[in-house]
Protein backbone atom coordinates (compact mmCIF):
# COMPACT_ATOMS: atom_id res chain seq x y z
CA UNK A 1 0.00 0.00 0.00
CA UNK A 2 1.66 3.13 -0.98
CA UNK A 3 1.89 5.88 1.93
CA UNK A 4 -0.78 8.37 2.50
CA UNK A 5 -0.06 11.90 3.35
CA UNK A 6 -0.75 11.93 7.04
CA UNK A 7 -1.34 14.93 9.41
CA UNK A 8 0.82 17.67 8.82
CA UNK A 9 1.37 20.91 10.80
CA UNK A 10 3.83 22.83 8.94
CA UNK A 11 1.69 26.29 8.56
CA UNK A 12 -1.01 28.02 10.45
CA UNK A 13 -3.38 25.08 9.91
CA UNK A 14 -3.42 21.33 9.69
CA UNK A 15 -3.28 19.41 6.55
CA UNK A 16 -4.83 15.75 5.76
CA UNK A 17 -3.59 14.25 2.62
CA UNK A 18 -2.71 17.88 2.53
CA UNK A 19 -5.83 19.22 2.31
CA UNK A 20 -7.14 21.64 5.50
CA UNK A 21 -8.38 19.72 8.31
CA UNK A 22 -9.39 20.60 11.55
CA UNK A 23 -9.32 18.72 14.40
CA UNK A 24 -13.13 18.51 16.05
CA UNK A 25 -12.33 16.28 19.09
CA UNK A 26 -13.42 14.16 21.73
CA UNK A 27 -11.92 12.13 24.64
CA UNK A 28 -13.49 8.85 25.67
CA UNK A 29 -11.77 5.92 27.42
CA UNK A 30 -12.49 3.19 26.30
CA UNK A 31 -11.60 1.56 30.23
CA UNK A 32 -14.27 2.87 31.31
CA UNK A 33 -17.15 2.13 29.00
CA UNK A 34 -18.37 -1.31 29.18
CA UNK A 35 -17.00 -2.91 25.68
CA UNK A 36 -20.78 -3.91 24.47
CA UNK A 37 -21.48 0.06 24.80
CA UNK A 38 -18.29 1.13 22.60
CA UNK A 39 -19.89 1.00 19.50
CA UNK A 40 -23.08 3.21 20.86
CA UNK A 41 -20.14 5.68 22.58
CA UNK A 42 -18.79 6.61 19.47
CA UNK A 43 -21.64 6.51 17.16
CA UNK A 44 -22.97 9.03 19.34
CA UNK A 45 -20.03 11.46 19.01
CA UNK A 46 -20.02 11.29 15.54
CA UNK A 47 -23.32 12.38 15.66
CA UNK A 48 -22.40 15.60 17.41
CA UNK A 49 -19.78 16.25 14.92
CA UNK A 50 -16.80 15.03 16.37
CA UNK A 51 -14.25 13.75 14.18
CA UNK A 52 -11.30 12.51 15.83
CA UNK A 53 -10.96 10.55 19.32
CA UNK A 54 -8.34 8.84 21.32
CA UNK A 55 -9.95 5.19 20.21
CA UNK A 56 -8.09 3.03 17.35
CA UNK A 57 -11.80 2.16 16.07
CA UNK A 58 -12.93 3.02 12.15
CA UNK A 59 -15.97 4.62 12.52
CA UNK A 60 -15.87 7.66 10.41
CA UNK A 61 -13.68 8.72 13.48
CA UNK A 62 -9.44 9.85 13.40
CA UNK A 63 -7.43 8.52 16.31
CA UNK A 64 -5.11 10.76 17.98
CA UNK A 65 -3.14 7.88 20.40
CA UNK A 66 -1.94 8.46 23.93
CA UNK A 67 0.36 5.49 24.55
CA UNK A 68 1.56 6.56 28.00
CA UNK A 69 3.15 5.12 29.31
CA UNK A 70 1.84 7.96 32.18
CA UNK A 71 -1.32 8.98 31.32
CA UNK A 72 -3.08 10.71 34.60
CA UNK A 73 -6.68 10.46 33.48
CA UNK A 74 -7.70 10.32 36.76
CA UNK A 75 -6.57 6.57 36.86
CA UNK A 76 -4.76 4.68 39.85
CA UNK A 77 -1.14 6.19 39.85
CA UNK A 78 -1.65 8.01 36.22
CA UNK A 79 -2.29 4.61 34.63
CA UNK A 80 1.26 3.68 35.82
CA UNK A 81 1.76 -0.19 37.38
CA UNK A 82 1.80 -0.52 41.08
CA UNK A 83 4.34 -2.97 40.85
CA UNK A 84 6.43 -0.66 39.62
CA UNK A 85 7.02 1.11 43.34
CA UNK A 86 8.25 -2.79 44.78
CA UNK A 87 11.69 -0.52 43.92
CA UNK A 88 12.80 1.36 46.44
CA UNK A 89 14.57 3.13 44.66
CA UNK A 90 12.15 3.94 41.96
CA UNK A 91 11.69 7.38 39.79
CA UNK A 92 8.76 7.60 38.04
CA UNK A 93 8.69 9.39 34.85
CA UNK A 94 12.15 9.48 34.58
CA UNK A 95 15.07 7.97 33.05
CA UNK A 96 16.24 5.94 36.31
CA UNK A 97 16.81 2.38 34.48
CA UNK A 98 14.29 0.98 36.33
CA UNK A 99 11.33 2.70 35.07
CA UNK A 100 13.32 2.78 31.56
CA UNK A 101 13.65 -0.48 31.41
CA UNK A 102 9.84 -1.46 32.36
CA UNK A 103 8.81 1.08 29.15
CA UNK A 104 10.86 -0.38 26.65
CA UNK A 105 9.27 -3.76 27.65
CA UNK A 106 5.64 -2.30 27.45
CA UNK A 107 6.67 -0.36 24.31
CA UNK A 108 8.05 -3.52 22.62
CA UNK A 109 4.79 -5.52 23.50
CA UNK A 110 2.24 -2.18 22.07
CA UNK A 111 3.36 -0.02 19.56
CA UNK A 112 3.91 -2.71 17.00
CA UNK A 113 0.23 -3.85 17.64
CA UNK A 114 -0.51 -0.15 17.08
CA UNK A 115 1.84 1.03 14.59
CA UNK A 116 0.22 -1.13 11.83
CA UNK A 117 -2.85 1.41 12.33
CA UNK A 118 -1.53 4.45 11.61
CA UNK A 119 -2.55 6.49 8.74
CA UNK A 120 0.01 6.34 6.42
CA UNK A 121 -0.50 2.39 6.90
CA UNK A 122 -4.13 2.38 5.85
CA UNK A 123 -5.43 2.97 9.71
CA UNK A 124 -7.15 5.59 11.99
CA UNK A 125 -4.10 6.91 13.48
CA UNK A 126 -3.14 10.49 12.33
CA UNK A 127 -1.31 11.67 15.36
CA UNK A 128 0.65 10.31 18.75
CA UNK A 129 1.10 11.86 22.09
CA UNK A 130 4.39 11.91 23.81
CA UNK A 131 4.19 10.90 27.45
CA UNK A 132 1.41 13.67 28.83
CA UNK A 133 1.73 17.17 30.54
CA UNK A 134 5.36 16.61 31.60
CA UNK A 135 5.86 20.14 31.49
CA UNK A 136 4.05 20.42 34.58
CA UNK A 137 6.36 17.52 36.38
CA UNK A 138 9.66 18.05 34.90
CA UNK A 139 11.89 15.96 36.68
CA UNK A 140 14.11 14.61 33.83
CA UNK A 141 15.29 17.02 31.15
CA UNK A 142 16.02 14.27 29.37
CA UNK A 143 12.63 11.96 29.61
CA UNK A 144 10.94 13.40 26.87
CA UNK A 145 13.42 12.72 24.13
CA UNK A 146 13.70 9.15 25.59
CA UNK A 147 9.90 8.69 25.17
CA UNK A 148 9.73 10.10 21.90
CA UNK A 149 13.33 8.18 20.39
CA UNK A 150 11.21 4.99 21.81
CA UNK A 151 8.24 5.65 19.54
CA UNK A 152 10.26 6.20 16.77
CA UNK A 153 12.68 3.66 16.97
CA UNK A 154 9.69 1.40 16.95
CA UNK A 155 8.18 2.66 13.80
CA UNK A 156 5.75 5.83 14.30
CA UNK A 157 5.77 7.84 11.99
CA UNK A 158 2.92 10.15 12.27
CA UNK A 159 2.87 13.86 13.86
CA UNK A 160 4.08 13.87 17.08
CA UNK A 161 2.21 16.07 19.60
CA UNK A 162 2.96 17.18 23.48
CA UNK A 163 0.22 18.30 25.68
CA UNK A 164 0.65 20.55 28.90
CA UNK A 165 -1.14 23.75 30.44
CA UNK A 166 0.09 27.12 30.26
CA UNK A 167 2.35 27.14 32.96
CA UNK A 168 4.07 23.56 31.29
CA UNK A 169 4.18 24.50 27.85
CA UNK A 170 7.97 25.39 28.26
CA UNK A 171 9.58 22.36 30.12
CA UNK A 172 6.95 19.94 28.59
CA UNK A 173 7.99 20.34 24.76
CA UNK A 174 10.58 18.26 22.79
CA UNK A 175 11.92 18.89 19.57
CA UNK A 176 9.75 17.40 16.34
CA UNK A 177 6.54 17.36 18.45
CA UNK A 178 4.01 20.43 18.12
CA UNK A 179 3.10 21.41 21.19
CA UNK A 180 -0.72 21.63 22.42
CA UNK A 181 -2.29 23.36 25.35
CA UNK A 182 -4.76 22.47 28.36
CA UNK A 183 -7.26 24.93 29.10
CA UNK A 184 -11.00 26.01 30.49
CA UNK A 185 -11.17 29.31 30.64
CA UNK A 186 -9.70 32.02 27.92
CA UNK A 187 -7.63 34.31 29.90
CA UNK A 188 -4.29 36.56 29.91
CA UNK A 189 -3.74 35.75 26.62
CA UNK A 190 -3.23 31.44 26.51
CA UNK A 191 -3.73 31.04 23.12
CA UNK A 192 -1.03 34.08 22.13
CA UNK A 193 0.94 32.48 24.82
CA UNK A 194 1.22 29.35 22.14
CA UNK A 195 1.01 31.05 18.56
CA UNK A 196 4.02 33.32 20.08
CA UNK A 197 6.19 29.74 21.06
CA UNK A 198 5.30 28.02 17.66
CA UNK A 199 5.04 30.55 15.08
CA UNK A 200 3.36 29.85 11.93
CA UNK A 201 2.05 26.17 13.58
CA UNK A 202 -1.98 25.23 14.03
CA UNK A 203 -3.45 25.94 17.26
CA UNK A 204 -4.88 22.94 19.18
CA UNK A 205 -6.44 22.58 22.71
CA UNK A 206 -5.82 19.02 23.49
CA UNK A 207 -7.46 18.93 26.84
CA UNK A 208 -10.80 21.70 27.02
CA UNK A 209 -11.54 20.52 30.09
CA UNK A 210 -15.44 20.02 29.56
CA UNK A 211 -16.60 19.95 33.21
CA UNK A 212 -14.17 18.28 36.37
CA UNK A 213 -13.85 15.14 38.24
CA UNK A 214 -14.82 14.83 42.00
CA UNK A 215 -13.31 13.72 45.24
CA UNK A 216 -15.37 12.37 48.42
CA UNK A 217 -16.47 14.60 50.99
CA UNK A 218 -16.75 17.37 48.45
CA UNK A 219 -19.58 18.98 45.94
CA UNK A 220 -20.27 17.46 42.14
CA UNK A 221 -18.25 19.74 40.06
CA UNK A 222 -20.56 21.28 36.75
CA UNK A 223 -19.27 23.54 34.40
CA UNK A 224 -22.34 25.41 32.89
CA UNK A 225 -23.36 24.46 29.16
CA UNK A 226 -23.38 27.53 27.54
CA UNK A 227 -20.13 28.78 29.37
CA UNK A 228 -18.34 25.94 28.11
CA UNK A 229 -20.05 26.14 24.33
CA UNK A 230 -19.15 29.94 24.55
CA UNK A 231 -15.22 28.99 24.37
CA UNK A 232 -15.49 26.31 21.99
CA UNK A 233 -17.33 28.92 19.83
CA UNK A 234 -14.61 31.65 20.59
CA UNK A 235 -11.62 28.78 19.85
CA UNK A 236 -13.12 27.40 16.67
CA UNK A 237 -13.77 31.58 15.18
CA UNK A 238 -9.88 31.95 15.67
CA UNK A 239 -8.68 28.80 13.33
CA UNK A 240 -8.17 26.61 16.61
CA UNK A 241 -8.56 23.06 16.44
CA UNK A 242 -10.10 21.22 19.91
CA UNK A 243 -10.67 17.73 21.92
CA UNK A 244 -12.77 18.24 24.29
CA UNK A 245 -12.03 16.32 27.51
CA UNK A 246 -14.03 14.43 28.68
CA UNK A 247 -16.68 14.26 25.88
CA UNK A 248 -17.61 11.09 27.67
CA UNK A 249 -16.28 10.03 30.89
CA UNK A 250 -17.56 7.07 31.93
CA UNK A 251 -16.75 5.49 35.20
CA UNK A 252 -13.74 3.97 37.01
CA UNK A 253 -14.90 0.54 37.74
CA UNK A 254 -13.43 -1.47 40.55
CA UNK A 255 -10.85 0.29 42.64
CA UNK A 256 -9.10 2.18 39.64
CA UNK A 257 -9.73 5.86 40.80
CA UNK A 258 -7.36 7.90 41.45
CA UNK A 259 -6.26 10.89 43.63
CA UNK A 260 -4.87 13.87 44.30
CA UNK A 261 -2.27 15.56 46.74
CA UNK A 262 -1.22 18.67 46.90
CA UNK A 263 -0.61 18.98 50.38
CA UNK A 264 -3.64 17.37 51.33
CA UNK A 265 -4.59 13.84 49.82
CA UNK A 266 -8.15 13.59 48.65
CA UNK A 267 -9.49 10.35 46.57
CA UNK A 268 -11.66 10.63 43.43
CA UNK A 269 -15.16 8.86 43.28
CA UNK A 270 -15.86 5.94 40.72
CA UNK A 271 -18.18 8.03 38.52
CA UNK A 272 -16.27 9.78 36.09
CA UNK A 273 -19.23 11.93 34.78
CA UNK A 274 -16.78 14.61 34.19
CA UNK A 275 -20.22 16.48 33.65
CA UNK A 276 -19.43 15.81 30.13
CA UNK A 277 -21.83 15.77 27.09
CA UNK A 278 -22.32 12.33 26.98
CA UNK A 279 -23.33 11.64 30.52
CA UNK A 280 -21.74 9.06 32.82
CA UNK A 281 -24.11 6.28 31.11
CA UNK A 282 -24.43 7.71 28.09
CA UNK A 283 -26.97 10.02 27.67
CA UNK A 284 -27.48 13.22 25.74
CA UNK A 285 -26.84 16.60 27.98
CA UNK A 286 -27.70 20.19 27.43
CA UNK A 287 -24.32 20.11 26.26
CA UNK A 288 -24.29 17.63 23.83
CA UNK A 289 -27.54 19.22 21.80
CA UNK A 290 -25.85 22.86 22.22
CA UNK A 291 -21.97 21.33 20.77
CA UNK A 292 -23.97 19.72 18.19
CA UNK A 293 -25.88 22.76 16.65
CA UNK A 294 -22.09 24.57 16.89
CA UNK A 295 -20.64 22.05 15.13
CA UNK A 296 -22.66 20.91 12.33
CA UNK A 297 -21.18 24.75 11.01
CA UNK A 298 -18.17 23.09 10.70
CA UNK A 299 -19.11 19.99 8.73
CA UNK A 300 -18.92 19.74 5.01
CA UNK A 301 -21.84 16.92 5.36
CA UNK A 302 -25.19 16.70 7.18
CA UNK A 303 -24.43 15.13 10.21
CA UNK A 304 -25.89 11.62 11.27
CA UNK A 305 -28.84 11.35 13.38
CA UNK A 306 -27.56 10.54 16.84
CA UNK A 307 -28.74 6.98 17.94
CA UNK A 308 -31.55 6.24 20.61
CA UNK A 309 -31.33 6.27 24.54
CA UNK A 310 -30.59 3.39 26.06
CA UNK A 311 -33.01 2.48 28.32
CA UNK A 312 -33.16 2.19 32.15
CA UNK A 313 -35.08 0.48 34.53
CA UNK A 314 -35.74 0.85 38.78
CA UNK A 315 -35.56 -2.50 39.43
CA UNK A 316 -37.31 -3.72 42.74
CA UNK A 317 -35.33 -3.57 45.74
CA UNK A 318 -33.34 -7.03 46.58
CA UNK A 319 -33.47 -7.59 50.39
CA UNK A 320 -29.77 -9.26 51.78
CA UNK A 321 -30.90 -12.71 52.47
CA UNK A 322 -26.78 -14.04 53.51
CA UNK A 323 -23.58 -12.29 54.87
CA UNK A 324 -20.32 -13.80 56.19
CA UNK A 325 -18.27 -11.46 58.54
CA UNK A 326 -14.82 -10.35 57.67
CA UNK A 327 -12.78 -12.81 59.88
CA UNK A 328 -14.46 -16.02 58.72
CA UNK A 329 -13.40 -14.58 55.15
CA UNK A 330 -9.69 -14.87 55.84
CA UNK A 331 -9.28 -18.29 55.34
CA UNK A 332 -10.24 -17.87 51.14
CA UNK A 333 -7.35 -15.03 50.88
CA UNK A 334 -3.76 -16.16 49.71
CA UNK A 335 -1.61 -17.58 52.37
CA UNK A 336 -0.74 -14.95 55.07
CA UNK A 337 2.60 -12.94 55.47
CA UNK A 338 4.82 -13.24 58.42
CA UNK A 339 6.60 -9.88 59.37
CA UNK A 340 8.54 -8.83 62.01
CA UNK A 341 7.82 -4.99 60.69
CA UNK A 342 4.77 -3.13 58.86
CA UNK A 343 5.17 -4.10 55.29
CA UNK A 344 3.00 -2.21 52.44
CA UNK A 345 1.16 -3.49 49.95
CA UNK A 346 3.14 -3.76 47.10
CA UNK A 347 5.82 -5.08 48.68
CA UNK A 348 3.84 -8.78 49.99
CA UNK A 349 4.60 -11.88 48.51
CA UNK A 350 1.78 -12.13 46.68
CA UNK A 351 0.42 -13.14 43.18
CA UNK A 352 3.10 -14.42 41.83
CA UNK A 353 5.90 -11.61 43.63
CA UNK A 354 3.97 -8.79 42.18
CA UNK A 355 2.40 -7.69 45.01
CA UNK A 356 -0.96 -6.41 46.19
CA UNK A 357 -2.42 -3.42 43.97
CA UNK A 358 -5.29 -2.41 45.16
CA UNK A 359 -8.14 -2.97 47.62
CA UNK A 360 -7.88 -3.98 51.31
CA UNK A 361 -5.29 -5.18 53.81
CA UNK A 362 -5.62 -6.83 57.13
CA UNK A 363 -2.88 -6.56 59.62
CA UNK A 364 -2.92 -8.17 62.73
CA UNK A 365 -0.63 -8.76 65.67
CA UNK A 366 -0.93 -9.21 69.61
CA UNK A 367 -0.62 -6.48 72.57
CA UNK A 368 -0.36 -6.70 75.94
CA UNK A 369 -1.72 -3.38 76.92
CA UNK A 370 -4.37 -0.27 76.24
CA UNK A 371 -3.06 2.91 75.46
CA UNK A 372 -2.95 5.50 72.72
CA UNK A 373 -2.11 4.02 69.70
CA UNK A 374 -0.42 6.50 66.77
CA UNK A 375 -0.29 5.40 63.18
CA UNK A 376 3.04 8.20 62.84
CA UNK A 377 0.67 8.85 59.56
CA UNK A 378 2.29 5.81 58.18
CA UNK A 379 -1.53 4.33 56.77
CA UNK A 380 -2.37 4.92 53.45
CA UNK A 381 -4.82 5.60 53.67
CA UNK A 382 -7.42 4.75 55.81
CA UNK A 383 -7.68 1.53 58.63
CA UNK A 384 -10.53 0.94 60.59
CA UNK A 385 -9.24 -0.42 63.79
CA UNK A 386 -10.48 -3.29 66.24
CA UNK A 387 -9.59 -4.92 69.00
CA UNK A 388 -10.86 -8.52 69.83
CA UNK A 389 -12.49 -7.75 66.60
CA UNK A 390 -14.42 -4.78 68.27
CA UNK A 391 -14.31 -1.64 66.53
CA UNK A 392 -12.25 0.85 68.43
CA UNK A 393 -11.86 4.09 65.74
CA UNK A 394 -10.86 5.29 61.96
CA UNK A 395 -6.92 6.11 61.43
CA UNK A 396 -6.50 7.82 58.12
CA UNK A 397 -4.35 10.77 56.98
CA UNK A 398 -6.44 12.98 59.72
CA UNK A 399 -7.09 11.08 62.20
CA UNK A 400 -3.52 9.58 63.64
CA UNK A 401 -4.39 8.90 67.03
CA UNK A 402 -6.44 6.28 68.67
CA UNK A 403 -7.22 5.28 72.48
CA UNK A 404 -7.11 1.66 73.05
CA UNK A 405 -9.27 0.21 76.04
CA UNK A 406 -6.66 -1.03 78.90
CA UNK A 407 -6.50 -4.57 79.62
CA UNK A 408 -3.72 -6.12 80.92
CA UNK A 409 -3.93 -9.12 79.20
CA UNK A 410 -3.05 -10.49 75.68
CA UNK A 411 -5.40 -9.06 72.68
CA UNK A 412 -5.68 -9.19 69.02
CA UNK A 413 -5.05 -5.46 67.57
CA UNK A 414 -6.25 -5.39 63.74
CA UNK A 415 -6.21 -2.65 61.04
CA UNK A 416 -8.28 -3.14 58.17
CA UNK A 417 -5.86 -1.04 55.75
CA UNK A 418 -7.79 0.76 52.52
CA UNK A 419 -5.92 2.16 49.09
CA UNK A 420 -8.60 4.60 48.58
CA UNK A 421 -6.50 5.41 45.44
CA UNK A 422 -2.91 6.29 44.24
CA UNK A 423 -2.47 9.87 43.49
CA UNK A 424 -1.95 10.21 39.61
CA UNK A 425 -0.77 13.71 39.09
CA UNK A 426 1.92 15.80 40.54
CA UNK A 427 4.89 15.46 42.56
CA UNK A 428 3.42 12.98 45.20
CA UNK A 429 3.38 10.23 42.27
CA UNK A 430 6.49 8.26 43.73
CA UNK A 431 4.95 8.41 47.24
CA UNK A 432 2.10 5.82 46.71
CA UNK A 433 2.63 2.63 48.23
CA UNK A 434 -0.17 1.50 50.45
CA UNK A 435 -0.62 0.14 53.23
CA UNK A 436 1.05 0.14 56.24
CA UNK A 437 4.18 2.03 55.21
CA UNK A 438 6.00 2.48 58.15
CA UNK A 439 5.89 1.93 62.11
CA UNK A 440 2.88 2.89 64.48
CA UNK A 441 3.18 3.33 67.79
CA UNK A 442 1.44 2.09 70.94
CA UNK A 443 2.25 4.40 73.74
CA UNK A 444 5.50 5.60 71.74
CA UNK A 445 6.99 1.66 71.15
CA UNK A 446 6.70 0.48 67.33
CA UNK A 447 4.38 -2.30 67.53
CA UNK A 448 6.13 -5.10 65.78
CA UNK A 449 4.95 -8.91 64.76
CA UNK A 450 2.50 -8.80 62.14
CA UNK A 451 0.04 -11.28 59.97
CA UNK A 452 -0.76 -9.91 57.15
CA UNK A 453 -3.78 -10.55 54.70
CA UNK A 454 -4.29 -9.83 51.32
CA UNK A 455 -8.03 -8.63 50.70
CA UNK A 456 -7.50 -7.10 47.06
CA UNK A 457 -10.85 -8.85 46.23
CA UNK A 458 -10.43 -10.28 43.11
CA UNK A 459 -12.26 -12.36 41.04
CA UNK A 460 -10.40 -15.91 42.45
CA UNK A 461 -10.83 -14.56 46.02
CA UNK A 462 -14.89 -14.06 45.31
CA UNK A 463 -15.45 -17.71 43.99
CA UNK A 464 -13.30 -19.04 47.14
CA UNK A 465 -15.45 -17.00 49.30
CA UNK A 466 -18.90 -18.71 47.64
CA UNK A 467 -17.97 -21.62 49.25
CA UNK A 468 -17.74 -20.58 52.83
CA UNK A 469 -20.17 -21.28 55.42
CA UNK A 470 -22.60 -17.50 54.54
CA UNK A 471 -24.99 -16.94 57.73
CA UNK A 472 -28.46 -16.08 57.06
CA UNK A 473 -29.96 -12.74 58.11
CA UNK A 474 -31.58 -14.08 60.85
CA UNK A 475 -28.66 -13.78 63.12
CA UNK A 476 -27.46 -10.41 63.56
CA UNK A 477 -24.67 -9.06 60.82
CA UNK A 478 -21.65 -8.26 61.72
CA UNK A 479 -19.47 -5.99 60.21
CA UNK A 480 -17.03 -5.47 58.06
CA UNK A 481 -18.74 -8.12 55.93
CA UNK A 482 -19.62 -9.46 53.52
CA UNK A 483 -23.85 -9.35 52.09
CA UNK A 484 -25.46 -11.15 49.79
CA UNK A 485 -29.03 -10.59 47.98
CA UNK A 486 -29.90 -11.97 44.24
CA UNK A 487 -32.10 -9.52 41.84
CA UNK A 488 -33.95 -11.71 39.36
CA UNK A 489 -33.98 -9.54 35.89
CA UNK A 490 -36.81 -10.40 33.43
CA UNK A 491 -36.54 -10.53 30.01
CA UNK A 492 -33.34 -8.12 28.51
CA UNK A 493 -31.32 -6.76 30.93
CA UNK A 494 -31.21 -2.44 31.13
CA UNK A 495 -29.07 -0.30 32.61
CA UNK A 496 -29.87 1.22 35.87
CA UNK A 497 -27.99 2.64 39.57
CA UNK A 498 -27.29 0.68 42.75
CA UNK A 499 -28.46 2.88 45.81
CA UNK A 500 -27.54 1.88 49.42
CA UNK A 501 -29.43 3.91 51.57
CA UNK A 502 -28.50 3.46 55.36
CA UNK A 503 -25.14 1.81 54.56
CA UNK A 504 -21.71 3.38 55.34
CA UNK A 505 -18.77 3.06 53.51
CA UNK A 506 -17.64 -0.15 51.18
CA UNK A 507 -18.13 -1.75 47.72
CA UNK A 508 -20.33 -3.19 45.29
CA UNK A 509 -20.27 -6.38 43.15
CA UNK A 510 -22.80 -7.52 40.71
CA UNK A 511 -22.41 -11.29 38.66
CA UNK A 512 -18.59 -10.72 39.82
CA UNK A 513 -18.04 -7.15 38.47
CA UNK A 514 -17.29 -4.41 40.93
CA UNK A 515 -19.06 -1.66 40.46
CA UNK A 516 -16.80 0.64 42.42
CA UNK A 517 -16.98 2.59 45.45
CA UNK A 518 -19.72 3.59 47.68
CA UNK A 519 -19.65 6.27 50.67
CA UNK A 520 -22.01 7.99 52.92
CA UNK A 521 -19.79 11.53 52.76
CA UNK A 522 -21.13 11.65 48.77
CA UNK A 523 -20.84 13.63 46.92
CA UNK A 524 -21.44 10.06 44.71
CA UNK A 525 -24.95 8.45 46.34
CA UNK A 526 -25.64 5.68 43.56
CA UNK A 527 -23.65 3.19 41.37
CA UNK A 528 -24.22 2.85 37.81
CA UNK A 529 -24.97 -0.89 36.76
CA UNK A 530 -24.73 -0.94 32.74
CA UNK A 531 -27.22 -4.07 31.46
CA UNK A 532 -23.89 -5.86 30.21
CA UNK A 533 -22.89 -6.56 33.37
CA UNK A 534 -26.90 -8.53 34.29
CA UNK A 535 -28.30 -11.37 32.67
CA UNK A 536 -31.61 -12.56 32.03
CA UNK A 537 -32.94 -14.62 35.49
CA UNK A 538 -30.77 -14.54 38.61
CA UNK A 539 -28.04 -11.88 39.51
CA UNK A 540 -26.10 -12.12 42.27
CA UNK A 541 -25.38 -8.71 43.89
CA UNK A 542 -22.68 -8.92 47.13
CA UNK A 543 -21.40 -5.91 48.92
CA UNK A 544 -18.69 -5.54 51.27
CA UNK A 545 -19.48 -2.97 54.29
CA UNK A 546 -16.55 -1.79 56.01
CA UNK A 547 -19.37 -0.63 59.45
CA UNK A 548 -23.03 -0.54 59.27
CA UNK A 549 -24.84 -2.97 56.88
CA UNK A 550 -28.42 -1.91 55.48
CA UNK A 551 -31.00 -4.54 55.09
CA UNK A 552 -31.52 -3.49 51.39
CA UNK A 553 -29.73 -3.15 48.29
CA UNK A 554 -31.99 -0.90 46.42
CA UNK A 555 -32.41 0.55 42.12
CA UNK A 556 -32.92 4.12 40.56
CA UNK A 557 -32.95 4.61 36.81
CA UNK A 558 -30.85 8.24 37.65
CA UNK A 559 -27.83 8.93 38.74
CA UNK A 560 -27.06 11.32 42.09
CA UNK A 561 -24.25 12.72 42.36
CA UNK A 562 -25.19 15.79 45.21
CA UNK A 563 -24.99 19.07 45.62
CA UNK A 564 -22.91 20.88 43.30
CA UNK A 565 -20.71 23.70 42.79
CA UNK A 566 -19.63 25.72 39.74
CA UNK A 567 -16.36 24.48 38.03
CA UNK A 568 -15.73 28.13 37.02
CA UNK A 569 -15.52 29.19 40.29
CA UNK A 570 -13.40 26.83 41.97
CA UNK A 571 -10.06 27.39 42.23
CA UNK A 572 -8.58 23.93 42.34
CA UNK A 573 -9.10 23.50 38.25
CA UNK A 574 -6.53 26.26 37.89
CA UNK A 575 -4.02 24.53 39.54
CA UNK A 576 -3.23 21.68 36.70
Amino acid sequence: MSEREGLKANSGQFTLQDVPFRILGGSIHYFRVPRAYWRDRLLKMRACGINTVKAPVLLGLWVILRPGPYICAEWDLGGLPSWLLRDKDMRLRTTYSGFTNAVETYFDKLIPKVAQLQFSRGGPIIAFQVENEYGSYSKDKHYMTFIKEALLSRGISELLLTSDNREGLKCGGVEGALRTINLQKLSYGTMQYLANMQPEQPLLVMEYWSGWFDVWGEPHHVFQAKEMVNVVRELLEHGASINLYMFHGGTSFGFMSGAVDFGTYKPQISSYDYDAPLSECGDYTAKYHLLRNLLKIYQKEKLPEPPLPQSRKAYETVPVSHHIPLWESLQFTETPFKSLDPINMESLPVHKGNGQSYGYTLYETTITTGGTLNSRNNIRDRALVFVNMQFVGVLDYRSQELTLPERKVEQTLSLLVENLGRVNYGDALDYQRKGLVGDIALNHIPVKGFTVYSLDMTPSFLDRLKTGKWKTVSEIPTCPGFFQGNLTVHGHARDTFVKLLGWNKGVVFVNGHLLGRYWFIGPQHVLYLPAPFLKSGNNQVTVFEEQIAGGQIQFTTSPEYGRTLNVSSHPFCNLI
